[in-house]
């Protein structure tokens, strides 16, 4: 998913132009719920449930974390609201979704964004971590030691690129100055 938005055609991640229109036929907001609705429940909903097969399928595994599993809640919870204040904050000032098919029309570097450069992303890794200890799986938590290399190499490789090309030197002033992953105080200027 991108966390920023879009400049002119040439940036845009190749999408027909009957596409293109099609898409834009449909209200932003129709399309953010079914975007959420799609990713949160392939993502939070099936990819967990999948990897909960572990625990279900060699007991020998499993780790009861006990109380513990409130701490998983409390990360779950707090991780989905940075997710929804992200996804809220680009889909209205970038006006335009946050997925790579369908990205916003204008840069987003306020709220979440001015914290760290992928709020989006790192929170559903951070939910994942959140599933793992509520539901007290090491099925689970293997997801999330995997959602990390995958998110990072998603971000690097397709989201970091398209985004400088969409954005120039507006998009590389502020990748000098916010961090790609742990969030920073706005205007702390420093290590990335």
């Amino acid at each position: 998913m991108a966390d920023a938005g879009h400049r002119g055609s040439g940036g845009r991640a190749p999408v027909r132009p009957g596409v293109r229109a099609w898409l834009d036929s449909i209200p932003l907001t129709a399309r953010m719920i079914f975007y959420a609705i799609f990713f949160l429940t392939g993502v939070l909903v099936g990819l967990p449930y999948l990897a909960y097969q572990i625990d279900v399928h060699l007991p020998a595994c499993r780790v009861d974390i006990g109380v513990f599993r409130y701490v998983g809640v409390a990360v779950f919870v707090l991780f989905f609201v940075i997710y929804a204040r992200g996804s809220y904050t680009l889909t209205r000032l970038g006006r335009g979704a946050y997925v790579e098919f369908d990205p916003p029309k204008e840069f987003v570097a306020t709220g979440p964004f001015c914290w760290c450069r992928n709020p989006i992303a790192g929170s559903v890794v951070g939910m994942i971590l959140g599933e793992a200890l509520a539901f007290s799986s090491v099925g689970i938590f293997l997801l999330f030691l995997v959602a990390i290399p995958l998110a990072h190499l998603q971000v690097v490789l397709l989201e970091e690129p398209l985004l400088e090309r969409r954005f120039g030197s507006a998009y590389n002033d502020y990748r000098a100055r916010v961090p790609r992953w742990f969030p920073r105080p706005p205007g702390n200027e420093g290590a990335r």
